[in-house]
């Protein structure tokens, strides 16, 4: 199971500030969201999540020119998130330099976006979906009634989509929704959110998900990456 480090980027730094030697009381902190990218593919991050909290807010990418810092930075694929939901969106993320894009629940919720996003993105396209326990949180659909979280999934794969990433993962309830979802449906399957320390990712580890992104608990010192990398093998 991959863990993949997640930055959140905000006015072209990262919204909390990483210390890569705070346990030590040694090197120094840093808001470089390219700094700090560098430091986590030097201990074997697959890929590296990026949050666009400006472009989330804009409805559009913001922070293309710190994404492209972190490209010419590291040769790890780049997972942006946040202002993506369109095929011009992803487009300018690509030619920024990511290499994967994370789409919303409105684009999972109309099969012509999703279908244009698809044709652009093909496999490097993962849809985020905000979900609970044998269910969806509260969202404006546009389809007459809600469906429940196997139900879209099947959807999704039938469209093309390769890879979901679930937030809110890492509670006990969630754990079996989890691992019934991996078992039927045919998708790779991401959780983002919901994992405080080491026996959360065993406990999603045993799932069979393919990997959980750690955004705070990582920058924050929470939950050593090493360690992480430890509890997920």
């Amino acid at each position: 199971m991959q863990i993949i480090p997640a930055i959140d980027l905000e006015k072209g730094r990262s919204r909390i500030v990483f210390w890569p030697g705070v346990s030590s009381g040694i090197g120094a902190p840093t808001d470089r969201p390219d700094r700090i990218a560098e430091h986590f593919v030097s201990l074997g991050a697959p890929v590296i999540h990026l949050v666009d909290f400006d472009g989330a807010r804009a409805g559009a990418p913001v922070n293309l020119e710190t994404v492209g810092a972190i490209a010419a930075r590291v040769a790890t694929p780049l997972q942006l998130a946040g202002g993506v939901d369109s095929a011009d969106a992803i487009r300018l993320a690509f030619a920024a330099g990511a290499t994967r894009v994370l789409v919303g629940m409105p684009v999972a919720d109309d099969p012509d976006a999703l279908r244009a996003c698809l044709a652009l993105a093909g496999d490097w396209l993962a849809v985020g979906l905000d979900a609970r326990p044998e269910r969806l949180a509260a969202f404006p659909w546009r389809r007459a009634r809600v469906p429940g979280l196997r139900e879209l999934a099947d959807e999704l794969v039938g469209l093309g989509v390769a890879r979901l990433v679930l937030g809110h993962g890492g509670g006990s309830a969630e754990v079996e929704t989890l691992a019934a979802l991996r078992a039927s449906v045919d998708i790779e399957v991401v959780v983002a959110g919901g994992v405080r320390d080491l026996d959360g990712i065993r406990r999603l580890r045993d799932t069979g998900i393919a990997g959980i992104i750690l955004g705070e608990a990582l920058l924050s010192g929470a939950i050593d990456y090493i360690a992480a990398l430890e509890a997920a093998a």
